[in-house]
């Protein structure tokens, strides 16, 4: 045993190793060049901000430059729609092809682009977006426009996805918020030679593009457009109209922008005109490879990996010091308790046991597994009485006759385990295609495409282990099982996601999934996913059929006595969710960090992430096997359902967490945006207690196979 925990505890160290190693990213299948003065697309795609879940197509947006139609090129012209994958149409994008003219090695000082009219209501709405810190996503050659920074000690510079749309300035005299327009870009391409064949003949990669705003107002010498100066700009775009009220309110307010709100509100049928422009500069760049240019987004992974091994030698410990009690339990306790009941009964003279030959071809089965007695001749070992055999047994053993008694409501517990099968499947199928860098920042959409993608096929096993149980629990239709199996989860899955999407159609937000999207998907589910679950449950039911336990169970059951406090079904579920929890819980601030306060980031730690799921699992299995013996002990043999919980007992935990989370480190404002996180929130947590309460369940129930056989 210690020789196998010491192998274990290599595997595991050597793991860690090769996750530093194994969590690199592959770039993408192909590399793009470019030659000289060859067209560039710029792409724009959607803006959003950290205080909110609404997004917004930018072409959706009423005070920007609309798209005229330009041709780039044979087939390429501004507002063109891209082709987007499931995952990218998912988290909210709408990519289009924009009018500004990026051509390979040619600088532009200043392009005009248009004088937008805009009224007093999209000035409004204007000025809402910047009030909430909403910034912009441009794209070029698969890379997102970045506003760039410089680190403390101007030792390195690193990138943050996407640019402000406009800023907040306090006046000094009355302290109130003004509000600015961002309407001049200058765009910064980095290249530099393609690898191989390519840059041998000239060609160019993009390894870099940064953008840099400016807030340029209508009072600025223009020419042709443009500022005449772009350096020194002092008037700034207010995002503020005067309001076409009396003559005695201009004078009192003019040249201010702190009017009342009543005087503010002027008629919608007012205009004003807001000038956009753009520069282009193109520089060489020899210090960045291309394989490596996503690097400067992941700036922070040097600070982020010491708190992440901070973090797994906490995971480490926790399941360090389950593992030894697991393996006591194992090892000694029950060994001595079943070695100890064979002897005291053996001594007694209330086990006899015929033999022929040096083995017994046949041995009498008590309660927890073969009792024989050790002899080399033909003996004659009589029973004289099994009730009397058993008067001195306690605890656990004396539930031999009842521990696989079929649970209530075992229809549903067989569904939510194949359930939970299939999203175990799926995440360990996204993780590993993480770790080794094939769902990588490039792939855009990517790692929400291939989860739809591993869902969808892992309903075989969904079918099958739903079937395998609902047949050890005595069920006789398998077809309705199969159906409850495919329908349960996803269709609670789709019906809180399609209420979700009519908040969110409401708002006019491209993060509401379009009906064509839906329509989509319910071909997905209902013409692959079902025709697979019952194919796995049709496998499971009547080919393989159900397990077999290695005890009989009495037509009369045992009555549990009183039950300790913690020992009870919710006070375990929430004391042993806590140890999984805390092996967990370092992760999750970087996941939540990941998804809620820089959506503009990307999570890119998944070989630690790796290896924090397998210790997860280890400790779930571990916990539920001490949780499990406990309640066996105090005679209490409804164990199925306590499983399953207690594995998946640390999804409350982890929802509590997202609670404190949103009131602690969030300033999401608005009731849809608070009413998006609460329940994809509850989505994940119930992805989460599905996939752990499963192992939970499996785990138990090899658990007590393994101590009554």
């Amino acid at each position: 045993m210690g020789k196998a925990m010491r192998n274990s505890l290599k595997w595991l160290l050597s793991s860690l190793v090769a996750s530093q190693v194994g969590a690199f990213y592959i770039p993408g299948w192909s590399v793009k060049s470019y030659k000289e003065n060859e067209h560039i697309p710029l792409l724009v795609n959607k803006v959003y901000s950290d205080n909110t879940q609404l997004q917004y197509a930018y072409y959706d947006l009423p005070f920007v430059c609309p798209p005229t139609g330009k041709s780039h090129g044979p087939g390429l012209f501004s507002g063109q729609s891209i082709s987007l994958n499931l995952g990218e149409v998912l988290r909210g994008d709408r990519i289009m092809t924009s009018d500004i003219d990026l051509t390979m090695g040619q600088d532009k000082e200043c392009s005009f682009m248009c004088n937008q009219e805009v009224t007093r209501r999209d000035l409004r709405r204007a000025k809402e977006l910047v009030k909430e810190g909403y910034v912009v996503e441009w794209i070029v050659d698969n890379l997102p426009g970045a506003t760039s920074f410089v680190t403390v000690d101007k030792s390195r510079k690193y990138y943050a996805a996407g640019f402000k749309l406009g800023f907040t300035d306090y006046s000094a005299n009355t302290g109130k918020p003004r509000y600015f327009l961002n309407n001049h870009h200058t765009i910064v391409i980095r290249y530099r030679s393609a690898p191989g064949r390519a840059g041998e003949k000239g060609g160019k990669v993009v390894v870099g593009f940064e953008v840099y705003t400016k807030s340029v107002g209508t009072n600025v010498k223009r020419e042709n457009g443009c500022p005449a100066d772009l350096r020194d700009v002092d008037d700034h775009f207010e995002l503020y109209m005067a309001p076409n009220k009396t003559t005695e309110f201009q004078s009192q307010y003019s040249h201010s922008s702190y009017y009342p709100e009543a005087i503010e509100e002027g008629d919608d049928d007012d205009t004003i005109s807001i000038p956009y422009s753009y520069s282009v500069y193109f520089r060489e760049d020899e210090s960045v490879e291309w394989n490596r240019r996503w690097d400067l987004y992941f700036v922070n992974s040097e600070e982020g990996s010491r708190i992440h091994w901070l973090a797994i030698v906490n995971s480490l410990i926790i399941c360090g010091l389950l593992t030894g009690i697991v393996l006591m339990i194992l090892a000694k306790t029950i060994r001595s308790d079943i070695k100890g009941y064979k002897e005291g009964s053996i001594e007694d003279g209330k086990l006899r046991i015929k033999r022929k030959g040096n083995r017994s071809p046949k041995s009498e089965k008590t309660g927890f597994g073969l009792l024989e007695k050790e002899g080399d001749a033909d003996k004659d070992v009589d029973i004289s009485s099994d009730e009397e055999a058993l008067e001195d047994v306690t605890g656990w053993k004396l539930l031999h006759a009842d521990v696989f008694r079929k649970p209530e409501y075992g229809y549903l517990l067989a569904p939510l385990v194949g359930s939970g099968m299939q999203l175990l499947f799926m995440a360990i199928g996204l993780v590993l295609l993480s770790a080794i860098g094939i769902l990588n920042p490039s792939f855009r959409g990517g790692f929400l495409s291939a989860g739809v993608g591993l869902f969808v096929f892992a309903g075989v096993f969904s079918g099958y282990y739903s079937a395998r149980v609902y047949k050890t629990f005595d069920g006789t239709d398998f077809v309705k099982n199969a159906i409850v199996t495919a329908c349960l989860f996803p269709g609670l899955l789709f019906g809180l996601v399609f209420i979700l999407n009519l908040f969110v159609w409401a708002q006019a937000s491209s993060t509401a999934i379009p009906f064509g999207t839906l329509i989509g998907i319910v071909l997905l589910w209902l013409g692959i996913q079902v025709p697979l679950v019952y194919l796995g449950s049709w496998y499971g039911f009547v080919r393989t059929g159900a397990w077999e336990h290695p005890t009989k169970t009495a037509s009369i059951p045992r009555q549990v006595p009183n039950q300790a406090w913690y020992a009870k079904s919710i006070q375990s579920i929430l004391l042993a969710g806590l140890v999984p929890f805390a092996v967990i819980f370092i992760e999750l601030l970087f996941v939540f960090q990941s998804l809620w306060q820089d959506k503009s980031g990307y999570y890119y730690m998944f070989g630690f992430l790796s290896v924090v799921c397998l210790i997860l699992i280890l400790t779930i299995a571990e916990v539920t096997v001490v949780t499990i013996y406990i309640q066996l002990c105090s005679e209490n043999y409804h164990w199925w359902w306590q499983s399953f919980l207690v594995g998946g007992g640390s999804a409350v935990w982890v929802f509590l967490y997202c609670v404190w989370y949103y009131f602690a480190n969030l300033h999401i404002s608005g009731f849809v945006s608070s009413l998006l996180f609460f329940t994809y929130s509850f989505i994940a947590c119930c992805v989460y207690g599905l996939l752990t309460g499963t192992v939970g369940f499996l785990t138990a129930y090899a658990f007590v196979r393994r101590i009554y056989g």
